[in-house]
């Protein structure tokens, strides 16, 4: 991926009342990290009401890894469906929720590797469900306010409104370990999926 991809912007849609997916728009984890071309490939799609953000994330994928159950594991290591997003302007702290096809969750919060805390028994707020696909798997999950506004209170999505976000695709053991990500992870001074700098911005419908 450019560079210039870095000012990827995808609009979040108010959640109908009958959530279909389908009518949901996507984003394409398309900028590959650290490896070759391979046939994995992988979306996310966003909605909102006045009470949660809702999420599902997919990936087409052959080789599916779902080893890790525990509550201290490593979920990159798996098959693994990443979204990181600030929810306010101007602060670099982020939110990091990784999920495997276990529904085994790894939360954490920080501006940076070095500062992130990961939330530990997993916080019961968020219940992911996942699945497999025809040709991969999926998972769907809500992020509630209540549980954003006890680290961001001034947190209120509105139309117009936005926030940082990225989202990646990958798989540290798989057979065929990969990193897909929507906006790139620049190298220089430190490639890492943990720098807020590279996020693309999510404006609110």
């Amino acid at each position: 991926c450019r560079k210039e991809a870095l000012m990827k912007e995808y609009t979040i849609v108010r959640r109908p009342e009958k959530l279909d997916w389908s009518s949901i728009p996507s984003l394409q984890m398309d900028c590959l990290y650290e490896t070759e071309p391979l046939p994995i490939s992988a979306q996310a799609q966003l909605c909102y009401d006045d009470e949660a953000l809702y999420v599902r994330l997919s990936a087409v994928e052959e080789h599916i890894r779902a080893e890790n159950f525990g509550t201290l594991d490593e979920i990159c290591e798996d098959s693994c469906l990443e979204f990181f997003f600030s929810p306010m302007e101007g602060d670099r702290r982020y939110f990091n929720i990784e999920c495997n096809l276990n529904e085994k969750l790894y939360l954490g919060m920080g501006s940076n590797v070095q500062t992130l805390v990961r939330f530990v028994p997993e916080f019961p707020a968020i219940h992911p469900k996942a699945q497999r696909t025809a040709d991969g798997w999926e998972t769907v999950y809500s992020v509630p306010y209540s549980f954003i506004r006890q680290f961001f209170p001034a947190f209120s999505p509105a139309p117009g409104k936005t926030m940082k976000a990225n989202f990646y695709k990958c798989g540290d053991k798989t057979v065929q370990p990969h990193y897909l990500c929507w906006c790139p992870v620049v190298k220089l001074p430190a490639a890492s999926f943990h720098n807020p700098d590279t996020f693309g911005t999510l404006r609110f419908a």
